[in-house]
């Protein structure tokens, strides 16, 4: 016997089981219901009718500009960017305390170089600690495009006088805004990581309801040790998820969600819900009922959860390489198509397998311990110094 039985006992009583097919299926509806609503506020974002953000983006970032013929500065969204005249001097200096974003310098002869054809030099200073620097970088490269078609058209209208077409600046994007991209790169990653915080009712059935059972002394009599026991209820929970993250990609693939390398992301997810059932599974073999459990896996899953956005956070901002620790980093990374250098995928995957091997053994270490199977049980405090050795049982 072995943790491979245990996996698919439990698997098999899941899968019969009309209260999780219920759940799985309510699960699915609330997809739908989240696909609907981000595809009807991404559309309203992206029409000029309904919500546009840059009204809110008001004085969002600060930039100095020195553009003595001013043809540019006018021209960059007022509302989206706060200008202040450039002083070289001063401005290197609040540039360099973080007091603006970006320093914008135009040639000081830019009229008279326009006037003669010649191109128009410019320089553009960001402070790349500041995750506001892609903003501006954007808004800067979307004014010079507008700028220069509207010269292009401008000279084209003066050599062909029969051409009427109408002369003017229009907004062309040299790249997506980050607020865009926060909302479409974070929606899509969370909504494939959402199935790993679904199940932990199933561990902590598995788990608990051993001991609420008094079936706990049955299984650990049978001729398998306690991390095979675990190991093996775990197993299927991933199992679990792991249908339920294909189901889910399937549907976001059929609806029109863009998702470049599939198979690697699917991989990487149903390789993260490793862990995740790992630290569930060590919260259900120490608390003594359903309740406790639930609200031990209410913090500990906001932990996590804050492990994998913050730094995918942080990487959309400043593309940090220290932001790769977080597996939803690599995962919102391979569904927008980069190509990943082999270290950036190597320290997630490191950090998942040690994690699996320690919540599991962690999670053995308690649950062999007749004192918590039967009880009295010790306190957290006193638990975690036996466990570490600095104190005796």
């Amino acid at each position: 016997m072995s943790f491979a039985t245990i996996t698919r006992w439990e698997f098999t009583s899941t899968l019969k089981s009309r209260k999780f097919l219920l759940i799985f299926f309510m699960q699915l509806s609330v997809l739908g219901l989240m696909i609907i609503m981000f595809n009807s506020f991404a559309a309203n974002i992206e029409s000029e009718k309904g919500i546009f953000l840059t009204p809110s983006l008001t004085d969002f970032a600060t930039v100095d500009v020195q553009d003595p013929g001013g043809l540019i500065q006018k021209r960059i969204n007022p509302e989206l960017i706060k200008i202040y005249p450039s002083n070289n001097n001063n401005s290197i200096i609040r540039l360099k305390q973080g007091e603006t974003t970006g320093l914008y310098i135009v040639s000081a002869d830019s009229l008279e170089r326009i006037r003669k054809s010649e191109s128009i030099d410019t320089l553009l200073y960001l402070d790349y600690s500041d995750p506001k620097r892609s903003v501006v970088r954007d808004e800067i490269n979307s004014t010079n495009n507008a700028v220069a078609s509207a010269l292009t058209n401008s000279y084209l209208q003066s050599v062909n006088p029969k051409n009427t077409s109408q002369t003017g600046f229009k907004e062309e994007k040299s790249g997506e805004p980050l607020p865009m991209q926060i909302i479409k790169k974070m929606m899509l990653a969370v909504l494939l990581f959402l199935p790993l915080f679904l199940f932990g009712n199933m561990v902590i059935d598995s788990v608990v309801g051993e001991k609420e059972r008094k079936t706990g002394e049955i299984l650990i009599a049978m001729p398998i040790t306690s991390f095979e026991i675990l190991f093996g209820k775990g197993l299927a929970v991933v199992f679990t998820i792991a249908i339920q993250v294909a189901m889910w990609m399937i549907i976001l693939l059929v609806v029109g969600f863009a998702m470049k390398n599939p198979i690697q992301v699917y991989l990487m997810i149903v390789l993260t819900s490793l862990p995740v059932v790992g630290i569930t599974t060590i919260i259900a073999a120490y608390a003594k009922n359903y309740k406790e459990a639930g609200i031990g896996i209410t913090f500990a899953y906001i932990l996590m959860v804050g492990f994998l956005i913050v730094p995918a956070l942080a990487y959309i901002s400043r593309q940090s390489s220290a932001a790769n620790i977080s597996p939803m980093t690599t995962v919102m990374r391979l569904f927008s198509g980069e190509t990943i250098p082999l270290q950036d995928i190597f320290w997630p995957i490191i950090i998942i397998l040690l994690g699996t091997a320690a919540t599991f053994w962690i999670a053995t270490l308690i649950f062999q311990r007749d004192d918590i199977l039967f009880g009295p049980r010790p306190g957290i405090i006193n638990l975690s110094l036996q466990l570490l050795g600095i104190k005796k049982r």
